[in-house]
């Protein structure tokens, strides 16, 4: 699923601090802006996961116009894939047994076609268009 949430940095010394005011607890931090940018997206991303797998709510995003902004902070978009993220994090192989027709068996050895690849390819682009 793909999210567009607010996020708010404040910058603080050396540090710019980032979260995710409609994610509770989406919180952290980078040594500038745009790691501030990178680090509030995989934070997000991460938030998202869990409650995703958890079956917990997600929270719409608020529309900017409705966010009270805080003096001394900067107000962006940040865009979560969570397949993506999930694919870059969760990289265990897992074993599945599928059935599969002998015909089909014999030709994709004969032309060294990994099922496993394919089927994953195929997963992947029913995913995309969800």
């Amino acid at each position: 699923m793909i999210y567009i949430y607010t996020a708010f940095f404040t910058q603080e010394g050396n540090k710019v601090f980032a979260r995710v005011p409609d994610l509770p607890g989406c919180i952290t931090s980078g040594y500038d802006l745009q790691d501030a940018i990178t680090q509030i997206t995989d934070a997000a991303s991460g938030w998202l996961v869990v409650a995703e797998d958890s079956g917990d709510p997600i929270p719409a995003p608020t529309p900017q116009s409705e966010i009270e902004r805080e003096d001394g902070c900067s107000v962006s978009f940040i865009s979560v894939d969570t397949i993506a993220y999930r694919a870059l994090t969760d990289t265990r192989s897992v074993r599945k047994n599928v059935s599969l027709p002998q015909w089909m068996v014999t030709l994709a050895d004969k032309r060294g076609i990994n099922c496993s690849q394919v089927l994953q390819a195929g997963l992947l682009h029913q995913f995309e268009n969800v």
